[in-house]
């Protein structure tokens, strides 16, 4: 089985879809943790930023609130901070001039020897210790 990180740019496509791009890539990826052929990880960190997302997105409260359960029930597995890898992500996110949340998908995908699929390449294929790819490269 194939394991895989992936960050919050992927993520909310499977909780909210107005306004995303990439969903049908997506979906490719949710099938194929649905047939038990890949499994995904992500930052705990993660839940902060599906809320914001959400938050952002302006939805009324009801579907919010569905929505981060949704999210919450994906099957993912949440890996939560260490000070080993929150030092790792401050020397990636100066190094690499991004932000520490970008940066902690970087990290924890350094740390499982995964490959980091984003819809935000811009930032995250600056990385060149971890295989990334774009979203909507995905197949």
């Amino acid at each position: 089985m194939l394991r895989k990180v992936i960050d919050s740019s992927v993520a909310v496509k499977w909780v909210s879809a107005d306004g995303e791009l990439h969903l049908q890539q997506a979906d490719v990826l949710l099938n194929e943790v649905q047939e038990a052929k890949t499994e995904l990880y992500c930052p705990e960190l993660s839940k902060y930023e599906i809320g914001n997302a959400l938050w952002k997105k302006s939805l009324k409260a009801p579907e919010a609130a569905g929505s981060l359960a949704t999210y919450y029930s994906l099957p993912i597995t949440f890996v939560p901070e260490t000070r080993e890898r929150a030092e790792r992500t401050l020397a990636l996110s100066n190094q690499l001039k991004m932000t520490y949340y970008d940066a902690s998908f970087i990290s924890l995908a350094e740390e499982l020897d995964k490959i980091l699929i984003t819809d935000n390449a811009k930032h995250q294929g600056r990385a060149k210790t971890i295989k990334v790819i774009p979203l909507e490269k995905y197949k």
